[in-house]
């Protein structure tokens, strides 16, 4: 037996993911952490209708609250739940009509996006079993290589993107646009410096994977947006899923997810950036060892992170 929980696993890309999972995982507990109970609740009844699946539950996560992450590594910890085997950091927010602040006080997508699934991990990473998996859904946008139509990502010091939150109001759209594909980049930093730390402080073969799911008209990362931008995304950009190889379904890039998890091909690769389910190298600035560094450094200063919550700070 074994857990395996998803974040944001309620709606969207979370909810084909978790869904994969039961079809396919049948001595697996599915968790899907999420904000709001009532939604991850109903997504529990749906998906066991839908799979058959009997273990699965929700439980509470807001990703925007430091002290709402460490409740939830607590109540997982004390509960009857098999060893957790795969942690699917999944949920994610784009702002583009103001700027949004945390609960505490950090700019919300870097704090929701970045720094709560980081605190996360480091809470939960003693939890995990031998041969565990952890991925970040990251994103092609990170990379001005791909040409998605994305501002690029400018990454200086990761302070600067915590308190990024008097965003002039004329400015909010693009700025947005860009905290957003700067997060995605953070989280490919937070893999890359999260696996070496993971072979130098345990005895684990723990791997840590990012994962570009591609465009999904389908999801609600542009409820923020106007009303015709909203429809554009929806409509006009659904009909790119039936000629364009980088547009998904929710449903194949669920699969595609789930696959990271389940895949024994994969049980040893670690530190690894995949599209879809092609392993592929990330963005040229992902691989700049200083800025990954500065971001966990800072990350642990903001979260108030100590040794005696993660054994990823021995090092």
């Amino acid at each position: 037996m074994k857990s395996i929980i998803v974040t944001g696993g309620n709606a969207g890309l979370g909810y084909a993911c978790a869904s994969t999972l039961a079809k396919t995982e049948k001595e697996a507990h599915i968790v899907l952490a999420c904000r709001n109970p009532t939604k991850a609740n109903e997504a529990v009844n749906a998906m066991k209708k839908e799979t058959g699946h009997k273990n699965i539950i929700a439980m509470e996560l807001d990703l925007s609250s430091l002290a709402s992450v460490r409740a939830f590594a607590r109540k997982f910890a004390a509960s009857s739940l098999p060893p957790l085997d795969a942690l699917v950091c999944n949920a994610g927010v784009q702002f583009v009509d103001k700027a949004h602040v945390s609960k505490d006080g950090f700019e919300k997508t870097f704090a929701v996006n970045h720094l709560g699934h980081f605190l996360l991990v480091n809470l939960l990473v003693d939890k995990m079993t031998d041969h565990g998996r952890i991925v970040f859904v990251s994103s092609g946008t990170h990379d001005p290589l791909q040409r998605s139509g994305m501002p690029e990502p400018i990454y200086e010091d990761a302070r600067l993107l915590a308190y990024s939150n008097n965003v002039a109001p004329i400015d909010v759209p693009f700025n947005g646009r860009r905290l957003y594909t700067t997060s995605k980049l953070c989280n490919i930093y937070c893999t890359y410096e999260l696996a070496d730390r993971i072979q130098r402080c345990t005895d684990k073969q723990i791997t840590v994977s990012a994962f570009d799911p591609g465009l999904m008209p389908e999801t609600g990362l542009a409820r923020s947006y106007s009303p015709f931008l909203r429809f554009i995304s929806r409509y006009i950009l659904g009909l790119l899923i039936l000629v364009h190889p980088k547009v998904n379904t929710t449903a194949k890039s669920g699969r595609a997810l789930a696959s990271l998890v389940t895949n024994p091909m994969l049980k040893n690769a670690t530190a690894k950036y995949y599209e879809g389910s092609k392993e592929i190298q990330s963005s040229v600035l992902s691989y700049n060892v200083e800025n990954r560094k500065n971001l966990w450094d800072v990350s642990v200063e903001l979260t108030k992170l100590t040794a005696n919550e993660s054994i990823l700070l021995t090092i």
